[in-house]
């Protein structure tokens, strides 16, 4: 029973603490996205909050936190208050499975730096990712908006269209690692070679994937605010708003930290630093994102879908049967 007592403490100490440093994190891409925007754009951006603006973020929060909370007449108030909550706590779920170190001795006791870790650990952070969808279409129909409505349609049908690649993806690095667990991925990575460097195929539809998955730009037509207002959270203000952005921003730092683990050896460097080299991996890929929404335009919806079913299905498809055929033929 003792055991088992500190293992639950642990794992509740492990969750708050990665809780807390995403939020953080989350909040601080923010602010580092807004002065990339502005210097690509030849604008100054946000340095009045604080020494060089770094207090910004904090100004932001408590402006959502002191905004009235509204809610549409006619709106279902149960799915319209459970969408942002969704969408929030399946972003946050990802990173119980992704490895971020080794192990590390605490007052004599060794602590592994993930949550936990599971033998078909890919499957599961897709299957659970996967519910990342209701938060979209809920707040969609919940909000009883039309603008809301066609957003959250939209943002179903692409985040649906797009898992499917995505999975075959990573299922063709599982099938080249021989294993469906996050650390022995890395550890495989560590004892060979990077998979970015045998499966550059997966590496770019998942990234692809990863930025239609984010609803991010080129791929941000659930929110196209030309069309649709605001997409499926045009309703949402102050703190119901905050936890939309919060999870978009979240899910770029899991999608990052997959890819990292799957394609770039997760925590492994040249020296031991583990938990360093993960971030500074981490940070090429968030810089990355926020470089691909400074550049490149919008996508009409049609294109999307048809680059979806017409070019990464087939591609995935075909890249999932070629590998599986090297790899029996060499064992």
């Amino acid at each position: 029973m003792l055991p088992l007592f500190s293992l639950a403490i642990e794992v509740v100490v492990k969750g708050l603490i990665l809780i807390a440093v995403l939020m953080l994190f989350a909040a601080y891409m923010t602010f580092s996205e807004r002065v990339l925007l502005a210097r690509v754009q030849l604008r100054l951006g946000p340095n009045r909050v604080g020494p060089f603006g770094l207090m910004q973020p904090l100004a932001d929060g408590l402006k959502l936190l002191a905004k009235e909370s509204f809610q549409p007449a006619q709106a279902n108030t149960f799915v319209y208050w459970l969408a942002p909550s969704i969408s929030l706590f399946t972003a946050l779920f990802a990173f119980t499975l992704i490895p971020i170190g080794g192990a590390v001795t605490l007052f004599g006791h060794e602590v592994f730096l993930r949550i936990a870790d599971l033998n078909s650990g890919i499957l599961f952070i897709l299957a659970f990712s996967s519910l990342a969808v209701y938060g979209v279409v809920l707040a969609g129909w919940g909000s009883n908006n039309r603008y809301s409505m066609l957003g959250g349609l939209r943002g179903t049908a692409q985040m649906i269209s797009y898992e499917v690649p995505m999975g075959l993806s990573l299922l063709t690095v599982a099938l080249a690692a021989g294993t469906l667990s996050l650390p022995q991925i890395v550890e495989a990575q560590r004892e060979t070679h990077w998979f970015v460097l045998t499966q550059p195929i997966s590496f770019i539809i998942y990234i692809i994937t990863g930025f239609a998955e984010t609803n991010r730009a080129p791929f941000d037509l659930p929110e196209a605010e030309h069309e649709l207002t605001g997409g499926y959270h045009t309703e949402y203000g102050g703190m119901k708003f905050a936890m939309f952005f919060l999870a978009e921003y979240v899910n770029i730092l899991a999608i990052s930290s997959i890819a990292v683990t799957l394609f770039f050896g997760g925590f492994s460097g040249p020296f031991d630093l583990p938990v360093v080299w993960f971030l500074l991996k981490v940070a090429c890929f968030v810089f990355l994102f926020m470089w691909v929404r400074a550049t490149l335009p919008r996508f009409r919806y049609d294109q999307l879908m048809r680059f979806s079913w017409k070019v990464l299905m087939p591609l995935a498809t075909l890249n999932f049967i070629v590998t599986a055929f090297f790899i029996l033929g060499f064992r």
